[in-house]
């Protein structure tokens, strides 16, 4: 089992329920998954920037992610509907603690010039997303191997009803938010 998910039953869930006086243990909030992102531009154009993307986030998170198609065509970005334009993958349960856990412990403190992430990136329903400016930063990614760098985007889906519930069981789980 995975230390983030025993820090989440051990402590985080007893710190919530003081803080945001619970009445019952169900209405603590809780991490429900973590969606992986990343947006190929010219994927439309060639296939190998998509197979390449998808590669980079099969070795990242251990788990196959799925080929994004667009919705609808858009001619000035020279989009047809259903053309390949990224890769996503949704991780759960064990895998979505050891990738957060690596995220925390591993891939942030690489950022260059790294001061913390924004505790602004809530959405006002519980769920947060961070964006990355290159998949370098994590340590499967071998640089000789990188077609091109390119950024993710990563979305926390939280079971909270507010942002400061939110903000503080990512806080709990050690995410390192500015002062």
């Amino acid at each position: 089992m995975s230390s983030l998910k025993e820090k989440y039953d051990n402590e985080i869930k007893n710190d919530l329920m003081t803080k945001f006086n619970y009445s019952s243990i169900m209405q603590v909030p809780k991490l429900e998954k973590i969606v992986i992102n990343i947006g190929v531009g010219e994927g439309s154009h060639d296939d190998k920037y998509i197979e390449a993307a998808l590669k980079e986030l099969a070795a990242i998170t251990g788990q196959a992610p799925v080929v994004t198609k667009a919705k609808k065509s858009i001619a000035g970005f020279k989009l047809r509907e259903g053309q390949s334009i990224g890769t996503k993958v949704t991780l759960r349960g064990e895998k979505m603690y050891n990738f957060m856990e690596k995220l925390i412990r591993v891939a942030l403190p690489r950022v260059r010039d790294f001061r913390g992430i924004s505790p602004k990136s809530f959405d006002g329903f519980g769920n947060y997303t961070l964006g990355i400016k290159e998949q370098l930063i994590f340590p499967e990614i071998v640089y000789d191997d990188v077609l091109k760098i390119r950024g993710m985007d990563i979305v926390f889906v939280t079971s909270a009803k507010t942002n400061e519930e939110a903000l503080e069981l990512l806080k709990g789980f050690g995410m390192p938010f500015r002062k």
